[in-house]
């Protein structure tokens, strides 16, 4: 076991809460608590994340039936942003028109995925589909070619979407294009083709020009990997209908705003849009998980 104490604010619940909306996630609530799938090199394990403490004064209860290392917390680290301040954030949006909903969404981090390679194939599955559908899709395809330990479900590894036939991937209701990008783009990840785990290490420009070259990836697919893979602070989905229905509720409009209108107001949300656009998203989520139900 181990203990982990970050600055606040931080609201764990509401970070809950977003989480339960894909089915794929186990998670007790009245614990406060989610497992987390990861690998311990080329072992997968299951440490359990377990809040302690409060908003203000954040903690938290770390446990696995196999053992963990640094590098194992230092990955929980990353996912959950443990290491990035909320406060000056929430100061930076105190004097916009985003205020109330950073008040009323106090301290809720901008999660990652918990692997990039799983966040790329969700964002691919996810394409032009509906959310509710799109779950369904992500949960088919991960029990279908994936595993299962301790009763958390382990996407399948790039290589063994690799090996699948397109018609594996069809038979899940998914289309054939479709299946042809999942099982295209697992089979330049296995082959070093596509070196994924080093896009960190390059900036945002240089990943959507690296990415866009592949089939089926297109700038919305890059913008959800740099948000919810990488923890990217400063992406603005402008065509995400989300965003747009959020804004259009915030500014009493009659229709979505214009291209125009969010790039002008987003202006002063700058350096931190991915919390705007997480926050936007965030005050119109009960109708979401209503969708997702």
């Amino acid at each position: 076991m181990l203990n982990v104490n970050i600055e606040g604010p931080y609201q764990f619940d509401r970070v809950l809460q977003r989480l339960s909306i894909d089915p794929l996630m186990v998670i007790d609530q009245a614990e406060r608590s989610v497992k987390v799938p990861l690998y311990k090199g080329d072992t997968p394990i299951v440490i359990k994340v377990k809040a302690t403490g409060t908003t203000d004064r954040p903690s938290f209860e770390l446990t696995s039936s196999s053992t963990f290392t640094n590098e194992e917390e230092d990955k929980l680290r990353a996912i959950f942003q443990w290491d990035k301040s909320m406060q000056p954030i929430g100061d930076h949006f105190s004097s916009t028109v985003l205020a109330d909903i950073f008040e009323e969404h106090k301290g809720t981090p901008l999660v990652l995925d918990f692997d990039l390679y799983h966040c790329l194939m969700k964002c691919i599955i996810h394409q032009q589909v509906n959310m509710k559908f799109a779950h369904t899709l992500t949960e088919r395809f991960v029990h279908s070619f994936g595993f299962e330990v301790e009763g958390v479900w382990f996407y399948p590894r790039p290589e063994d979407v690799a090996n699948l036939d397109y018609e594996d991937i069809t038979a899940l209701k998914m289309s054939r294009r479709k299946a042809e990008y999942i099982i295209d783009t697992s089979k330049l990840i296995a082959d070093g083709e596509l070196p994924l785990y080093d896009l960190h290490n390059k900036s945002d420009e240089e990943i959507l020009k690296e990415l866009i070259k592949i089939r089926g990836i297109g700038p919305w697919t890059v913008q959800n990997l740099l948000l919810f893979g990488l923890g990217r602070p400063n992406l603005f989905p402008i065509a995400d209908i989300g965003i747009q229905n959020a804004l259009k509720k915030l500014k009493g409009l009659d229709q979505k705003p214009t291209t125009l209108q969010m790039q002008e107001w987003s202006k002063e949300w700058e350096p931190y849009l991915s919390y705007a656009s997480l926050y936007l998203w965030r005050s119109i989520e009960p109708q979401v998980e209503e969708l997702v139900k």
